[in-house]
């Protein structure tokens, strides 16, 4: 059994401290594949002139080089070929430029052992039947999108009556069609069977307001859930403070705060981090977490914002074992959520401009290129 498959095995997918000698060994084990295997990977160990054995305990993860995410959208890199992949996905690419992830075999079954063990205590699961609004992509042939694959997956967490999107896809491109969705809503309404909404909160604030200026007000049957992933992405401008989108999601659709579920995630990194009862996002065993201050990239403390930077050993096909993304984000200490969960959790505080991390992607493309080799 390799060192990742024990890491995914864990019983407990919030006790961190039992687990960081499995994910020390899971993560040498990924950077010694990774080194090995691909070619661009070594070339960026070798600039810093590091080596997998040296990944010892976790303060040695902050020493460890990671690739920024807009590396990913510009370079395709892969430690296996595309015929031993069980899939590739893509990001939605809203900035014109999408990143391209291999997944193994063995990190398909280490996702699936992951959503089993998060969603099983978060309520993600139910024998109860269930009508399904999605509010995102409607999968179709061609889509790799991790968000489309992910919304669809959400349908099937419970036995699924019925699929409605929000997003359909039409003379090449996808369409929105929020009052097909408000009728489908209607109908569910009259049902016996609870009904589950899953995608973007855009689109989830855009369908409550929708509803609302019709004057409509339903109570959605019990064990009904909202279930919000993907963030407002092109919409930044009309976010709104997520109080706002529960408040309404209550007194539109009749479906309580402790009903509404957030999960974030990324394809670079795709590691599930699922909200707890106060919507904190706490970090799974399954990943480390580093707040890098903007300037230096040097690590910081818990409580401070910096750049987020995430560290996970689950795929070998692609090299995301530590990534930079831009965000900027606050890490909480452990202990500090008054739901119980003793993991530290992260506090997403929004996304920089390209300029802010232009230093950080600058240097990987030059490494990448084999520019400034010394």
């Amino acid at each position: 059994m390799s060192q990742r498959t024990r890491l995914f095995c864990l019983k407990d997918p919030y006790d961190l401290p039992a687990s960081d000698a499995q994910f020390i060994r899971a993560v040498r084990e990924n950077c010694s594949f990774h080194y090995t295997h691909c070619l661009e990977y070594r070339r960026l160990l070798d600039s810093f002139a590091f080596r997998p054995n040296m990944l010892n305990d976790c303060a040695d993860l902050a020493r460890l080089p990671f690739l920024p995410t807009a590396t990913f959208k510009h370079h395709r890199l892969f430690s296996l070929p595309r015929r031993r992949m069980a899939a590739l996905s893509t990001s939605s690419g809203t900035s014109g430029q999408f990143s391209e992830i291999g997944f193994d075999y063995p990190a398909l079954w280490c996702d699936w052992n992951m959503l089993w063990k998060i969603g099983r205590r978060r309520g993600f699961f139910s024998p109860v039947p269930s009508h399904y609004i999605v509010l995102g992509y409607k999968l179709r042939r061609g889509n790799r999108t991790a968000v489309a694959r992910t919304a669809f997956g959400a349908t099937l967490l419970t036995p699924a009556l019925t699929r409605t999107y929000a997003l359909q896809y039409q003379n090449g491109r996808y369409v929105p069609d929020l009052d097909g969705v408000a009728d489908a809503l209607i109908r569910h309404g009259k049902s016996h069977f609870p009904t589950r909404l899953v995608g973007f909160p855009s689109y989830t604030f855009f369908l409550l307001r929708l509803l609302e200026h019709r004057g409509i007000q339903l109570q959605l049957p019990a064990g009904s859930k909202l279930m919000l992933g993907g963030g407002w992405k092109q919409f930044y401008t009309q976010q709104v403070e997520k109080t706002v989108l529960y408040d309404l999601a209550n007194r539109i659709l009749g479906i309580p705060e402790d009903h509404i579920i957030e999960v974030f995630s990324a394809v670079e990194h795709p590691i599930l981090y699922a909200d707890c009862v106060q919507h904190h996002f706490h970090v799974p065993v399954y990943s480390r977490i580093i707040i890098r201050d903007p300037d230096t990239l040097s690590p910081l403390p818990y409580g401070q914002p910096g750049l987020v930077e995430f560290i996970s050993p689950l795929l070998t096909a692609t090299p995301t074992l530590a990534v930079m993304t831009d965000d900027l984000g606050i890490l909480h200490p452990p202990g500090s959520c008054p739901c119980g969960n003793p993991s530290p959790w992260l506090e997403i505080l929004g996304r920089v401009g390209l300029k802010d991390i232009k230093t950080c992607a600058a240097g990987a493309e030059n490494l990448l290129t084999g520019d400034d080799m010394p």
